[in-house]
């Protein structure tokens, strides 16, 4: 539904921001100060378009594994053998120095994904507005595209937090210094590399957290291993008779299960995050070929740019 702003009439710079701090009174379809899922909690500011605000996503990302690591507990403690295996394989005092670290990369890679769904759907908003008019005699001129500013300004609160309306706004911006129809494509196309940066460089901390996870396994792999071993000498260098030996090397094995148990975690934890990544990366990629498709289909194809006066001799 349309949210109805009150506001006194002020210029505006382009963007769509009022010139003198105030809000224009205007029918807004999509606002990204209050639609947007970071900005609605009203504590960090929420990364732009479909970035993630690193601090809030982390101190989601920690309550999240405490308290997956506090449901581990509580199956380490059970009397059920399968759900009390599976609680050794996070929180055994020889796993948790690996897993818990592991369980944070993960959970904090989780809370990103989570919060760029919404973050792309609000994004995808602004493909149904009709910032251009659709009908075919339309016409995109120096004249005709300040009325189309004008209209697509007064349909959001601020064009620079979409994607699709950022770059339509930069090219009609422009478009009284430009002087053929070629050039604002080239204005749209290198807005649009600039787009497809922005949104790669948001999976800079995922990208980390899938090469993070699994080195903390391979640590815990050489923790456990250097464990058993030791514990493994020190029994071979005693005394005591074939009994105790027995008995004591089922502390030798403990450091074995640290060693599998954490690289399997880690694998696990670092498999899921890399399908997620690429799957969200794929739907952001198709955003961005439908904001491409979108910007050809209508303004480039209805740009009707005068050519500029022939130089006096």
């Amino acid at each position: 539904m349309p949210l109805l702003r009150r506001a006194f009439p002020s210029k505006r710079l382009p963007g769509g921001q009022p010139a003198d701090g105030t809000r224009q009174a205007a029918l807004v379809s999509l606002s990204w100060a209050e639609q947007d899922i970071e900005n609605r909690w009203g504590i960090f500011r929420g990364g732009r378009y479909t970035s993630v605000n690193k601090i809030l996503s982390f101190l989601l990302a920690v309550m999240v594994a405490a308290g997956f690591l506090a449901l581990m507990f509580v199956l380490y403690r059970s009397s059920n053998p399968v759900l009390k295996r599976l609680g050794e394989c996070f929180v055994r005092p020889g796993n948790l120095f690996t897993t818990g670290p592991a369980t944070l990369c993960f959970a904090w890679g989780l809370v990103i994904f989570a919060l760029k769904v919404p973050k792309l759907r609000l994004q995808r908003r602004a493909l149904e507005l009709a910032a251009v008019p659709q009908h075919r005699e339309f016409v995109l001129n120096e004249s005709t595209a300040k009325t189309v500013l004008e209209r697509m300004r007064s349909l959001v609160d601020n064009t620079a937090d979409f994607i699709l309306l950022n770059r339509i706004d930069r090219a009609l911006s422009n478009l009284q210094n430009i002087g053929g129809v070629s050039d604002v494509s080239t204005i749209l196309k290198s807005q649009a590399d600039n787009d497809e940066n922005q949104v790669a460089s948001t999976y800079a901390v995922t990208s980390a957290m899938i090469w993070a996870i699994p080195v903390l396994g391979f640590v815990g792999t050489v923790q456990g291993l250097s464990m058993a071993i030791s514990k493994f000498t020190a029994e071979l260098g005693s005394s005591a008779g074939a009994e105790q030996i027995k008995a004591h090397l089922q502390k030798v094995t403990a450091g074995l299960s640290t060693a599998f148990e954490t690289t399997l975690v880690g694998l696990v934890f670092a498999l899921i995050l890399y399908l997620l990544s690429d799957l969200m990366q794929q739907n952001e990629t198709d955003f961005l070929d439908e904001c491409n498709d979108y910007c050809h289909a209508h303004v480039v194809s209805k740009l009707r740019v005068r050519d500029r006066e022939a130089p006096r001799g």
